[in-house]
């Protein structure tokens, strides 16, 4: 439902994950947030890194803004990002030093980003049902949210990404353990969005990765829809879904950035009321597919690329949000089905640091972005 953003016209948001200041040394390592904030220390460089992270939002002039995905530890290309859950859920015994089809599937070999990755991450494996744990999600959120009168949104990994960092040791299929993992996540997005979170970003959908794939099926689109839908039900907040090509370590997974054609029918039926597209990483090369097809949700794009180490010129950032607008109209709802004025497809924009990974930007310049 549109709450937010309703009203809002070009918002500004960064996608969430943001450099973490050198002086923040600590990490959760495991451990339940509530129980790491009665350690003093941990607990000031925390509250401190996220007031920091809010203020340097704040005084860019983003509309909506994030808590930096602090509570990631300090690991290699946005470990955390998968890592912070998986440690906190019950069914979980030991790990493998592979994921399943990451190997074959980006060609993986030392000299190449995803071989750090791929070593450094560890998957976990599934021994027992997988149960809810501590992700205290509402906890993180309200901290980050009496920091700012602005909105603040808080992102994290859908369930159906989520299973491609684990190893099925006890499911019938993978299908089921991602089920159940949208049970959980469900539950836990319930929670936060009733403690009053007023936007939630559900992050990375399969169906644009699996869509570079020769062996992608309708089929399997068609699951990946409805399970990412099942951890969105009841969830009563404004929703957003963040896609992304994977920018680990600000490496692109692809070195030819792919197109969203085959995934966008399916991601366009998610139960969001905002999807976001990276768009500066290929010059918006993927902009006319939105003239295809009628929807009723908001359209947000990324404009700034933290794969660039140049800080892009206000001029190109412009460029690029013209050219969005001749496929995306920012208030045109008699054209797009039976939106309401309220509901209509306005244009959004957002930048910000990839989920995936780390990122970096030049003192005094606004934050880098994945999209």
């Amino acid at each position: 439902m549109l709450k937010t953003t309703r009203d809002m016209i070009l918002p500004t948001a960064i996608t969430g994950s943001y450099p973490r200041p050198l002086w923040y040394e600590a990490s959760l390592q495991g451990r339940s947030f509530k129980m790491a904030m009665g350690d003093s220390l941990f607990r000031e460089q925390y509250q401190d890194a996220v007031a920091a992270i809010i203020n340097a939002q704040e005084a860019a002039g983003l509309d909506i803004v994030t808590d930096g995905d602090s509570r990631f530890d300090l690991a290699v290309g946005g470990k955390s990002w998968f890592f912070y859950p998986i440690e906190r859920l019950g069914g979980i015994e030991g790990h493998r030093s592979t994921s399943q089809g990451w190997m074959a599937r980006h060609d993986i070999r030392p000299g190449k980003i995803l071989w750090e990755v791929q070593e450094a991450y560890q998957p976990a494996i599934v021994k027992r049902k997988l149960t809810r744990g501590p992700l205290e999600y509402a906890a993180l959120w309200q901290i980050a949210q009496r920091l700012s009168d602005k909105p603040v949104k808080f992102g994290a990994i859908c369930a159906p990404a989520l299973a491609s960092m684990l190893w099925n040791a006890y499911y019938p299929d993978d299908h089921a353990m991602v089920l159940d993992l949208c049970d959980i996540m469900n539950a836990e997005l319930r929670e936060l969005a009733a403690a009053g979170c007023p936007v939630i970003q559900v992050e990375e959908p399969r169906q644009h990765g699996l869509t570079t794939r020769p062996d992608c099926s309708e089929a399997e689109l068609e699951f990946q829809t409805r399970a990412f839908n099942r951890q969105l039900e009841g969830v009563g907040a404004e929703i957003w879904v963040h896609t992304c090509w994977g920018n680990p370590n600000q490496q692109r997974v692809y070195w030819e950035v792919p197109s969203y054609e085959r995934a966008l029918p399916y991601l366009l039926q998610l139960d969001a009321d905002v999807i976001t597209f990276e768009c500066a990483s290929n010059g918006g090369r993927d902009l006319p597919l939105f003239a295809k097809f009628k929807t009723d949700k908001k359209i947000g794009i990324g404009v700034v690329n933290h794969c660039n180490t140049v800080v892009e010129p206000a001029e190109h950032v412009a460029d690029l949000i013209k050219k969005a607008l001749q496929y995306i109209p920012p208030d045109t709802p008699h054209a797009w089905g039976n939106a309401g004025p309220a509901a209509a497809r306005m244009l959004w924009v957002w930048g910000g640091a990839d989920p995936f990974g780390d990122a970096t930007y030049l003192q005094g310049e606004p934050p880098r972005t994945s999209g």
